[in-house]
């Protein structure tokens, strides 16, 4: 196979670039990645702020903090119900686009791919670096609204019409607008990074590197590439049609002027449950690629993997309407719709058990990475089995808009993507930054993390199966919901718990990224091409040569030629060897 040059060539590697290139302006894949990575945990830091500030409320709704009397009245708690609304948005809208999408897709979409077939750097180094910038952009802009006057966006992540649409409250609305722009500028960053990982992938492999002799991580960037080179463009139009419809008069979601608030629905939708397995496919490749590491043993089944992802990919676009049951859908179209979300449980299954198969028979090694790719597994299965309760119309329409869909939510997004990407971090890190993260302070983050995720996050599944309904300001001011009360202030203390873990990761981090042990070429002695270039990798990857592929990573008869499979004792994988 061809290996084309990239617009970074080759004798760019032999002389220094300036501060500026090298650490601002990179074309540089892999300082692109560490960019996204250290976006997305910026960005981590507020969303949990927000998120704390959310569950202070819940649990003392009606209990006013020492100090805000002149902000808050006397039935009021820690937020005022406006700032609380604009709180529960901007959680869930960093959370998810700011957050999982910048690491999971942006830094090691970045990272992993060229390392892992081979590749000099990404087919268009400058839209690389235009896509992290726009990144930037969206950020700058989102956090932007929290200082104009009229407050941020307050209308939901999802932001449902006709409340989004209305252009005035107290005037206009800035926060909604940013909102919108914000979005605007990342789903073109987003688009950037789609068509180079779409590119790389197809033109750009090393000798050998067959598509079936890809690791799994690439297959699930390259899968996740694809749902969103097809489903952004469908909320770039559902953004730009909402912000015309509250800056220039127009009417596409407005009834008054023949508009259709459901419309928005429909485009959002459209795009929101592709969105959901961008979110946990590449912590799905990345959990494939850590567990056999450390099971020491080859992937179960890897070409069902991969069809079982292909078939994710190709399944997401029909089931979006099972999040509009209540929404006055005919039967009939609904029962299409449960029908394909159930169908789509099967290729997710087929990866669990596939997982399983793996793990049976092998010497399993408990490391920090490895006990975050197993909780990812683990939390996954409980919010893919709360998912197949509410493909169900009629079981949907009874917790449709409770806490039970919030508790789901967080399993498949936390518990999943949030893992995943922790699993990742670790298992990565020694590549990224050359130096090892402290495995002790990796098991102080790790358990407490995983307890008090359980902790906040299942008892949600009580409260709304009680009928604790979502967004809600005060609980306590509806008689049926007082008995569970003491359920929120449970929750909350666990949250507070949560968040504090998080400290140990944060300590860890930056610790060993000046102090840590400094990182063997194969620290986890594993078997994917990467792991051939220096800790961490130089420009342009591997200098004047490029690694030859003769097998790929799972192409082994047997898993007990465990010096065929993890060599112990050679500088080089046993599938590739480099030539000049």
């Amino acid at each position: 196979m061809s290996n084309p040059a990239t617009h970074a060539t080759v004798h760019e590697a032999h002389h220094e670039l300036g501060f500026v290139r090298t650490y601002i302006f990179s074309t540089d894949h892999k300082m692109i990645a560490r960019q996204f990575l250290f976006l997305g945990l910026f960005m981590m830091v507020i969303g949990g702020l927000l998120a704390m500030v959310v569950r202070w409320q819940l649990a003392w709704p009606e209990t006013p903090v020492a100090g805000l009397g002149w902000l808050l009245t006397e039935t009021e708690g820690v937020l005022p119900p406006e700032a609380y609304n604009m709180a529960f948005t901007m959680h869930a809208t960093i959370m998810i686009f700011f957050v999982i999408m910048p690491i999971l897709a942006g830094a090691f979409g970045n990272f992993c791919i060229p390392l892992m077939i081979g590749a000099r750097d990404m087919a268009f180094p400058r839209l690389n670096m235009l896509s992290i910038w726009a990144a930037f952009l969206s950020g700058g802009v989102m956090l932007a609204g929290f200082f104009v006057p009229q407050g941020h966006a307050a209308s939901g992540w999802t932001a449902y019409a006709p409340l989004s649409a209305v252009a005035t409250y107290q005037g206009v609305n800035w926060g909604q607008n940013l909102w919108l722009i914000s979005l605007f500028i990342l789903t073109i960053s987003s688009l950037m990074g789609a068509i180079n990982y779409i590119t790389t992938v197809i033109n750009m492999r090393a000798p050998g590197m067959t598509f079936f002799r890809m690791p799994l991580v690439v297959w699930s960037l390259f899968i996740t590439a694809i749902l969103l080179l097809l489903a952004l463009p469908v909320l770039m139009s559902a953004t730009a049609m909402l912000l015309f419809d509250r800056t220039l008069g127009t009417h596409w979601f407005l009834p008054e002027g023949g508009g259709e608030p459901l419309l928005w629905q429909h485009l959002f939708w459209f795009f929101g449950h592709p969105e959901v397995y961008i979110l946990i496919l590449p912590a799905m490749g990345m959990a494939s690629e850590i567990l056999p590491v450390f099971a020491r043993k080859p992937i179960f089944g890897y070409r069902a993997m991969v069809y079982s992802m292909l078939a994710i990919c190709f399944l997401s676009w029909m089931v979006y309407g099972h999040h509009m049951f209540v929404s006055g859908m005919d039967p009939r179209v609904g029962m299409a719709f449960t029908l394909t979300t159930m169908v789509i449980a099967v290729p997710s299954a087929i990866k669990t058990f596939n997982w399983l198969g793996t793990l049976w028979g092998g010497n399993i090694r408990f490391t920090v990475p490895m006990l975050n790719a197993l909780a990812f597994v683990a939390m996954f299965v409980i919010g893919g089995l709360s998912g197949v309760f509410m493909a169900s119309t009629p079981v949907d329409i009874f917790i449709q808009d409770t806490y039970f869909i919030v508790a789901h939510i967080h399993y498949v997004v936390f518990g999943g993507s949030i893992f995943g990407a922790f699993a990742a971090i670790y298992f990565w890190f020694p590549k990224m930054f050359g130096r090892m993260l402290n495995p002790t302070l990796g098991h102080l983050h790790f358990w407490p993390t995983f307890v008090f995720f359980n902790l906040t996050f299942f008892p949600q599944h009580i409260v709304g199966v009680g009928g604790m309904m979502r967004r809600i300001y005060n609980p306590m001011q509806y008689e049926f919901l007082q008995h569970l009360q003491w359920w929120n202030v449970f929750i909350t203390w666990s949250a507070f718990a949560l968040g504090l873990a998080q400290i140990f990761f944060v300590i860890n981090f930056f610790w060993s990224l000046f102090a840590g042990k400094k990182a063997p070429l194969n620290p986890w002695q594993s078997n994917t091409l990467e792991w051939i270039a220096p800790s961490p990798p130089p420009h342009l990857n591997w200098g004047d040569r490029i690694p030859t592929v003769y097998r790929g990573p799972y192409e082994y008869s047997s898993p007990e030629v465990a010096e065929d499979w993890f060599p112990q004792n050679r500088s080089l994988p046993a599938r590739a060897a480099a030539r000049h």
